[in-house]
């Protein structure tokens, strides 16, 4: 029983220079990878949060770790407001950032929620979707020409990493097909078909279909695409579950799981570490993997466009030049 060992980051790694971005960035694995891009000598990053006092806390812990005091003493480390539950202000972050930010070279999208019960986002829509999914691909959209101009102006590819997971292979597009009748959006916020044990599943496989779309028109000299399963991983994320399965995980994660350090790692090898041989892949324990296979079916490939013109219509009723990717 167990997962394969995650090896070290390898020496030659480095951010130096590099502007980073990570969703939710002030807890768990998303603290974890912004250490680790300190400690590979990044020269700023940045964390998305909702709380402001959050953000203080994290930005506050990130600068007194002494081995970030030692190794980069000179990093700017900040934290930007974004709420991934509102498109409007998902908006509002990627409006900042190109105000703020000159060059971005690596953005990591990483916050996400996992939760049983059908909750409806700030935006209307079913939550989990929402979070995990909806808002980080308008927020892409939005950062792409940033990410790709840094590209020109560094002369190597900028890097575009989600965090994802195997749970992708358990979603219920077979069982629960998509209908002409109704949008992907319009299809996932159907309460009579939600089911919370899959929801998160859902929300992976429609990651690693929009990493594998925009893959399509995007060429890896520009920007490196991918996402990733950090594994099973000792975090809280466990707190959106039932109570009858919180101690079932627990005693999961007691025997097999990642230590955080290991899980970021995994992220950073996405992120920093891993070439273009990974552009538009799924990732995991370092390694290429298939992902879904329905990803690559005919039900599949027909999600996966139908995912892509319904953001774009989606994302465009908040900013109509999103529209231009239609």
């Amino acid at each position: 029983m167990g997962q394969p060992s995650i090896p070290p980051t390898p020496t030659s790694a480095s951010a130096a220079g590099k502007t980073a971005i990570i969703t939710g960035g002030n807890t768990g694995i998303g603290y974890e990878v912004a250490r680790q891009l300190l400690l590979l000598k990044a020269s700023r990053v940045i964390i998305t949060v909702r709380s402001t006092s959050k953000g203080q806390e994290a930005v506050a812990s990130l600068r007194a770790h002494p081995e970030v005091k030692k190794a980069n003493p000179t990093a700017t480390i900040e934290f930007f407001h974004l709420d991934l539950d509102d498109f409007q202000s998902g908006v509002e972050f990627a409006k900042k950032i190109r105000a703020e930010v000159s060059e971005l070279h690596i953005l990591i999208c990483n916050g996400g929620v996992n939760l049983i019960s059908y909750e409806a986002s700030k935006s209307g829509h079913e939550r989990v979707m929402q979070v995990n999914c909806y808002t980080h691909f308008l927020v892409t959209l939005e950062l792409l020409p940033l990410l790709r101009a840094t590209a020109v102006s560094c002369g190597e590819p900028s890097r575009l990493t989600f965090v994802g997971s195997s749970i992708q292979n358990f979603n219920t597009l077979a069982k629960k097909p998509l209908t002409d009748s109704k949008t992907v959006i319009e299809h996932y916020d159907d309460r009579q078909i939600y089911s919370g044990l899959n929801r998160y599943a859902d929300s992976k496989l429609a990651v690693h279909a929009f990493v594998q779309r925009l893959a399509n028109i995007v060429p890896s000299s520009e920007l490196i695409i991918n996402d990733l399963c950090p594994g099973m991983v000792a975090t809280n994320f466990d707190r959106g579950l039932p109570l009858w399965l919180k101690p079932v995980m627990a005693v999961l994660r007691r025997l097999i799981a990642r230590t955080v350090d290991d899980g970021a790692r995994t992220v950073i090898y996405a992120a920093v570490v891993a070439g273009q041989e990974t552009h538009g892949k799924f990732l995991q324990s370092n390694k290429v993997d298939p992902g879904a296979p329905i990803l690559q079916e005919k039900v599949g490939q027909t999600f996966s466009e139908r995912l892509w013109k319904d953001i774009i219509t989606e994302a465009s009723k908040y900013d109509a030049e999103l529209q231009s990717f239609a």
